[in-house]
């Protein structure tokens, strides 16, 4: 008998609200002990979906745009997941019935989450038994090529999803502005996975960025990707002390391509793979464009975002297939 875990991750947010994510990219659950890393065993992953509709989407809308946004993750030439849809059904997401549902349901009691995923996990092994999402029918949605003002865009929002579905956490990657009325507005994103959601409107995050591609062959490594790619790691420190949870970016000086990750252990350590080799500049930065919660779970982690954004004094080469040796960054208090 398997004994079941049920996991939520609250995501795709309009004025972030925040979603534990537990490692670079990845979520993992705790297991006997031990971390381990929430991923799909087989391929395809089969979905079904559910036949609930709403205003502006009739169900062959919702899923045409569904299947749009499988196809752009399996798109990816150096990932190797693929999705295949099951048919229809009248459940509705989040019944941890064994089988992964996609649908609409009203919560205007989750004033701020456009859509969630929720998982089901086997707690002796840790794996994957389902994954649901649910687009919160409380707020107006579009199907639009070009977007509609005042609804949000399906897509976009179902391609963030499925990200969580197929266990990427968030990514750090935009910029934000404090609102006057409170919360935050996205004023640019270099990640599908950033944890909020672009203005109603907006089709911005229907195309997969480096990072995004990055995480997502990590995950399901395919066509040549460990080859192909290199990886950059290092250490953040601040006064002497290792920093748990800075943000370090290494971007590529001649693509201008960016890929994130974090320090993720009491060692300050990071590494962030899948980058193309060459030069990178690296930058390292406290979380403030989103909750730190929407990345770590913080009953058992405390972030430090005190310090000054700081950049690496030197340009860090990244070889092809492997590693830029280790790469020491010191930080300061603002």
């Amino acid at each position: 008998m398997k004994q079941p875990l049920a996991l939520v991750v609250a995501a795709a947010l309009v004025l972030g609200q925040s979603s534990p994510a537990l490692a670079y990219l990845k979520f993992g659950v705790p297991i006997q002990g031990k971390q381990v890393t929430l991923k799909w065993a087989q391929t395809p992953v089969r979905y079904l979906i559910s036949t609930a509709v709403v205003p502006g989407v009739t169900s062959t809308d919702f899923q045409t745009t569904i299947a749009t946004a499988f196809a752009t993750w399996e798109a990816v030439p150096t990932a190797s997941i693929t999705y295949q849809l099951a048919g229809v059904t009248t459940a509705s997401p989040g019944q941890d019935d064994g089988s992964s549902v996609l649908g609409f349901q009203s919560r205007p009691d989750l004033d701020r989450v456009l859509a969630q995923t929720s998982f089901l996990v086997d707690a002796s092994t840790g794996a994957l038994i389902e994954s649901d999402i649910f687009f919160n029918a409380a707020f107006p949605w579009s199907v639009a090529a070009a977007g509609e003002t005042g609804k949000y865009d399906l897509q976009s929002i179902a391609l963030h999803e499925i990200g969580h579905f197929s266990g990427l956490g968030h990514s750090e990657l935009g910029e934000t502005e404090l609102q006057p009325g409170g919360g935050r507005r996205v004023l640019s994103a270099e990640a599908v996975m950033f944890p909020i959601a672009f203005s109603a409107g907006s089709i911005a995050a229907r195309t997969l960025k480096a990072d995004d591609i990055a995480g997502i062959s990590d995950l399901y490594p395919d066509g040549g990707f460990a080859t192909t790619t290199g990886s950059l790691s290092g250490s953040v420190t601040k006064d002497g002390t290792p920093l748990f949870g800075a943000h370090v970016v290494a971007f590529n000086a001649a693509t201008g391509l960016m890929v994130g990750g974090f320090t993720l252990n009491t060692q300050g350590q990071f590494s962030i793979g899948g980058l193309s080799p060459g030069a990178h500049i690296v930058r390292v930065e406290p979380l403030d464009d989103a909750d730190v919660d929407s990345f770590f779970d913080t009953t058992m982690n405390t972030v430090d975002v005190n310090f000054r954004v700081t950049y690496f004094d030197r340009v860090v080469v990244v070889p092809k297939g492997g590693d830029s040796g280790q790469v020491a960054v010191t930080v300061v208090a603002k």
